[in-house]
């Protein structure tokens, strides 16, 4: 199961990031999961969000840099030790960790894993016992940009 989420580079000046929820909330997109790295010139924006298709059209009409990735979803329990589990079997298994990022909600964490391959970390994620999350359990609706059984 992937998750499409975008990436959208940003100048590194105020209203940028306005701008983009600005645009994203208007067209009735929601914003399920986000995180900004940023550096002293731009910023990254990382997001899922219910319509990513849409959301990158829509953002790049604004002249925006947008590309979609796929990326991992688990849910683990909020316990400590749970996302080590997960980290370890991946890491056995010789798969790196691009980057993640992650939230918890009472008894769960949601945490979404960037690897160079997919499909493999899904696999051994899958074979690990841990639960992925799929777009629907997200809301995303899929567009054509990808087969959500996947």
């Amino acid at each position: 199961m992937k998750v499409q989420q975008l990436s959208v580079f940003l100048e590194n000046r105020s209203g940028r990031l306005t701008e983009v929820t600005e645009t994203l909330g208007h067209a009735c997109i929601n914003i399920t999961a986000q995180c900004v790295a940023d550096s002293s010139d731009y910023g990254v924006l990382r997001m899922v969000v219910s319509d990513p298709v849409q959301a990158a059209a829509l953002l790049r009409a604004r002249g925006l840099s947008v590309t979609l990735t796929d990326v991992v979803c688990i849910e683990t329990p909020n316990v400590p030790g749970a996302l080590h589990k997960a980290l370890e079997q991946l890491s056995t298994a010789g798969v790196s960790v691009d980057y993640m990022y992650a939230f918890a909600n009472g008894q769960t964490a949601l945490v979404l894993i960037r690897t160079s391959d997919i499909t493999r970390t899904v696999n051994v994620l899958l074979a690990g016992g841990q639960k992925l999350v799929g777009p629907r359990d997200l809301g995303m609706s899929y567009a054509g940009a990808f087969d959500p059984s996947e």
